[in-house]
């Protein structure tokens, strides 16, 4: 009986864990269709996103664009009250940016959120 009361246990704290993961996860993700072209899944960059510029991601997508491989996950990670954007490479999983959004961007990303 009490095997099966800490089985049980053990399976809802994992059931949490990971639904707690999904919630602080952004459902929005654009740019599935170049997927065939990452080498790093999205969850691999997004760790190394997070390791760069530790926060909270409340954007993201792949997409084309110059520098590394030409395809980057760009994440918009909140930090500290700003809005950082951190790109990583898809291919070789480099960090090729990490820095503040634009005051435009901040601007609009506000709105949104209200």
């Amino acid at each position: 009986m009490k095997r099966t009361l800490l089985t049980t246990l053990i399976a809802a704290t994992a059931t949490l864990a990971a639904a707690s993961a999904l919630a602080a996860t952004p459902a929005h993700f654009a740019g599935q269709a170049l997927m065939g072209h990452a080498k790093i899944s999205l969850d691999q960059a997004r760790a190394i996103a997070l390791k760069a510029r530790p926060g909270r991601i409340v954007d993201q997508e792949l997409e084309r664009e110059a520098g590394g491989s030409g395809f980057r996950y760009s994440f918009d990670v909140k930090a500290a009250g700003k809005t950082y954007e951190v790109g990583v490479d898809a291919v070789t999983g480099a960090v090729l940016e990490n820095g503040s959004e634009s005051a435009a961007a901040e601007a609009a990303e506000a709105r949104t959120e209200h």
